[in-house]
């Protein structure tokens, strides 16, 4: 980098406006490639320093103002620079640190020339990051030697617009994400209270990365007799219309599973409910119907992978669940399978973010979570960190919602 302004674009174009357009056309293409700001940020230096400067550097305003408001003491933060770092040092009293705050305050390029040190004429730019009427902080370039041409007064004025255009989309996409996430924390709260002969663990944790948060969900509902229903789905797709409809079906199924229905039968309905409205993705979910008293479980899938099971000694089995459609389609078909439960073993509910892998065949990414060995005598607390960590999940590829719950052993009298 640095050093590369001199070049003439590579197929030969001479004049100063083509230099300028080929110039412009690379912007363009270099500059505002992810949804990262500061990104976007070390994009424009190195931009700069290959066609224009010998350094660059950008200095960040906390928060983006609208371009006419007064900035009398901006507190900037350099993110971002390139070529000689020598170059980007204080020319004396005042300085280049004094260029980026007189541009901000003036609202306009601010160009100055030095000889610090007796080490030869230095000219330097500051550029205020404008965007759509909004100031983000500013670009600031340094040569060595000959002045600014023209040409490059102007790539740096479109180059620096881009940018601030970018990181425009940048903030209002990491707002967006900040929305979503704290709506879907709020939709997804603590599942309703279990009965008290239950031990229940939950958690979630959102996909890491640019991905927007989904419609993982989990809920209890205390059914009479001592009976509680665990439930965990999945809503297609991601973002805000994921969280929604996520929200939509948790509302739709507490209303229905206190009618005291069977597991299938609540599925069944709630998909006929589903269809009917025709306006929310389709979504997976299990039920588990614990009974206490009874030592038994009562399990119905609508396209929902297998709930796990770890007995007392710490090993793992899937559950055999018969699988019927993804709720939505109004197909139903939902079928009921009902096996025993003891204090010893906890129950599993899961979403495929705990256990798929990218190119991995999903039996595999099963058999991965059934063959686990944990801790034989754990809490339920410490089986599901166990198994979250095991798993990696907080680098999983997608939203991972995950549900454990055992029978609490009666007190011996």
């Amino acid at each position: 980098m640095g050093g590369g302004h001199a070049a003439d674009p590579p197929y030969g174009v001479g004049s100063e406006v083509s230099s300028t357009l080929y110039g412009l056309d690379n912007a363009l293409e270099s500059i505002g490639t992810t949804l990262d700001e500061r990104t976007t940020c070390q994009e424009l230096v190195d931009y700069m320093c290959d066609l224009v400067c010998d350094a660059a550097a950008v200095d960040l305003l906390p928060k983006d103002i609208p371009s006419m408001s007064p900035v009398p003491d901006p507190d900037l933060e350099r993110v971002a620079t390139a070529g000689r770092a020598d170059l980007l040092g204080s020319w004396g009293e005042g300085g280049l640190r004094s260029l980026p705050v007189r541009a901000l305050a003036e609202g306009h390029p601010i160009t100055a020339s030095a000889d610090p040190a007796g080490q030869g004429q230095r000219q330097a730019m500051t550029v205020p990051l404008l965007g759509h009427g909004r100031l983000y902080g500013v670009l600031l370039l340094v040569r060595d030697g000959a002045v600014f041409a023209d040409r490059d007064t102007v790539l740096t004025h479109l180059a620096a617009r881009l940018a601030a255009v970018h990181l425009g989309h940048a903030r209002r996409y990491t707002d967006m994400r900040g929305t979503v996430y704290r709506l879907q924390r709020a939709l997804l709260s603590e599942p309703g209270r279990p009965h008290p002969n239950l031990d229940l663990a939950t958690r979630y944790l959102p996909a890491g990365g640019g991905t927007l948060v989904g419609g993982d969900w989990f809920e209890t509902v205390r059914l009479h007799f001592g009976r509680t229903l665990l439930v965990l789905g999945d809503v297609m797709g991601h973002g805000l219309d994921a969280a929604v409809d996520m929200n939509a079906y948790r509302s739709m199924l507490r209303y229905i599973a206190s009618t005291d229905l069977p597991p299938h039968r609540v599925l069944r309905r709630l998909d006929a409910a589903v269809a009917e409205d025709g306006s929310r993705r389709p979504a997976t979910c299990v039920l588990v119907q614990v009974d206490p008293a009874r030592g038994t479980a009562s399990l119905t899938s609508a396209g929902h992978l297998p709930p796990a099971l770890f007995g007392a000694d710490g090993t793992g089995e899937l559950l055999d669940v018969p699988v019927g459609p993804p709720l939505g389609t109004g197909v139903g078909g939902y079928e009921l399978v009902t096996r025993t439960l003891s204090p010893e073993e906890t129950l599993l509910l899961f979403t495929d973010g705990l256990v798929e892998r990218r190119e991995e065949d999903i039996d595999v990414s099963l058999a991965r979570l059934a063959g686990l060995r944990l801790r034989p005598g754990a809490s339920v607390e410490d089986l599901l960190a166990d198994v979250l960590a095991r798993l990696d999940a907080r680098h999983a590829e997608d939203d991972v919602a995950v549900l454990a719950a055992r029978i609490r052993r009666r007190p011996e009298v």
